[in-house]
């Protein structure tokens, strides 16, 4: 919406300003964007994430502050920094996901060399015709290919589950 996070947090600060002094905090007192001097791009981010936060609330074409809700999230947000954790729960991922993550990020060509170094050097004279060498390149490459699918599908999950844990719907 605004540029990088430091400016996207600053630039939240000031719209939840600007409600608590048009004083839209409640359904009641709900005002349009005109209203409250807000740009159009508040409108477009309400129908993204800004909108699932839950912290602005859309009522006929109006919109308030919810305190209850943006005082939850501070709340979370509190914990999370006290507990040094990080991504979007505040608490790290597994650590088989750091490590397998960081393996998984360097390129197929890499581990196969990586892998074809250790076997020569344990197995010296290993190879019995011309093109198992290539078979066998062949071979690490589509291994790394199905466990980076899998890794990835497993974390993509594993976000998604802490996510939904964390961050219940509109109206709970």
């Amino acid at each position: 919406m605004y540029g990088n996070r430091g400016q996207m947090r600053h630039r939240l600060q000031e719209i939840i300003q600007r409600f608590r002094e048009k004083g839209a905090t409640s359904p009641e007192k709900a005002m349009t964007i005109q209203e409250l001097g807000l740009p159009p791009q508040f409108e477009q981010a309400m129908h993204r994430r800004l909108g699932q936060t839950g912290i602005f609330v859309e009522v006929n074409s109006k919109y308030y502050l919810n305190e209850d809700r943006l005082k939850q999230i501070q709340d979370e947000r509190g914990r999370r920094g006290a507990a040094g954790g990080g991504g979007m729960t505040g608490e790290p991922p597994p650590t088989w996901f750091r490590y397998a993550g960081i393996l998984l990020m360097l390129p197929a060509g890499v581990i196969a060399v990586a892998l074809l170094v250790l076997y020569f050097y344990f197995y010296p004279g290993a190879i019995s015709y011309p093109g198992e060498l290539l078979l066998i390149v062949l071979v690490v490459v589509v291994i790394m290919f199905v466990a980076r699918l899998l890794f990835w599908r497993s974390r993509r999950n594993y976000w998604r589950q802490r996510w939904t844990q964390n961050n219940p719907p509109y109206g709970q």
